[in-house]
C-alpha cells in the first residue's frame, strides 16, 4: 500500500531520501531535504492506508467494467439501434460493488 518513502513524498515530493529496510529510524536525508519527523510520517502513512481502503470499491469497478473497446463498442450500437446495452453494464458493476 504505502511505504515511508512514499509516505514521505507525499508530505514533500522534492525530498530527496532514502531508507533502510522500510525503517522509520534508517531515514538518511540527502541533499539538504529539511528532515520530515516520524511522527508526521507515520501520521500521513496512516492517511494514505485510510484513503487507500477506502477506495477498494473503485479498484472492485475497475477489474470488472468491460474493457474500453467493448464499452465503444456498446455505445455504437446503442446510437444505431437506440438501445441503451453501455449503460446497463456500467450500472450492472455500479450496482454489485457501490461507494
Amino acid at each position: 500500500m504505502t511505504d515511508i518513502i512514499n509516505s514521505i513524498k507525499a508530505i514533500n515530493p522534492n525530498a530527496q531520501v532514502s531508507v533502510n529496510a522500510d525503517d522509520i529510524n534508517q531515514i538518511t536525508w540527502h541533499n539538504g531535504t529539511t528532515p520530515i519527523s516520524a511522527n508526521e510520517i507515520l501520521a500521513k502513512q496512516q492517511e494514505l492506508i485510510a484513503e487507500y481502503n477506502s477506495n477498494q470499491y473503485q479498484r472492485d469497478r475497475a477489474k470488472n467494467y468491460p474493457s474500453i473497446q467493448e464499452q465503444l463498442d456498446m455505445q455504437y450500437w446503442d446510437k444505431i439501434n437506440g438501445t441503451n446495452k453501455w449503460q446497463q453494464a456500467i450500472n450492472a458493476v455500479k450496482q454489485k460493488y457501490p461507494k
